[in-house]
């Protein structure tokens, strides 16, 4: 019997949309600039660089709810199913810190408050454009694949 493996990512189970919808509305608003401030102020020394960056990674989980993606592997074996799921591979260590120190530093920065500025000058017309700039926070600042 020959073994087959598949591969996906998909996310972990979490509110729906409308729960996430409200959540953003009257909590994740104003917690997520707190947040994204906070976590610059920790990006400014080097002690607290790596918790800085683990709050930018988290930025959509605050902002938004949006559970975390993980790479689900479905494989048969002699005819039993067994899923694994590991996190989902990144770019190598080296590219992604040359790409934050050269541009995703400040680039994440203004994309972040320019993405809340919109949620906010807008009034909620621009809240899909906004979170969906939210939801790539991480890959602006670091690369990260999400």
């Amino acid at each position: 019997m020959s073994d087959q493996t598949t591969s996906v990512k998909v996310p972990k189970s979490g509110p729906g949309i409308i729960i996430r919808i409200l959540y953003y509305i009257f909590v994740g608003s104003w917690l997520g600039l707190i947040w994204t401030l906070l976590a610059w102020l920790f990006n400014l020394t080097i002690i607290g660089l790596p918790l800085g960056l683990a709050m930018i990674n988290r930025i959509p989980q605050v902002m938004t709810l949006k559970p975390a993606r993980v790479n689900a592997t479905a494989k048969v074996v002699d005819g039993k199913t067994v899923i694994t799921q590991t996190k989902i591979k990144q770019h190598p260590f080296l590219l992604r810190a040359l790409y934050f120190l050269l541009i995703g530093f400040w680039f994440s920065l203004v994309w972040m408050l320019l993405a809340w500025l919109i949620s906010t000058i807008t009034l909620g017309l621009g809240l899909p454009l906004s979170i969906w700039m939210f939801d790539r926070a991480p890959a602006v600042t670091t690369l990260a694949i999400v």
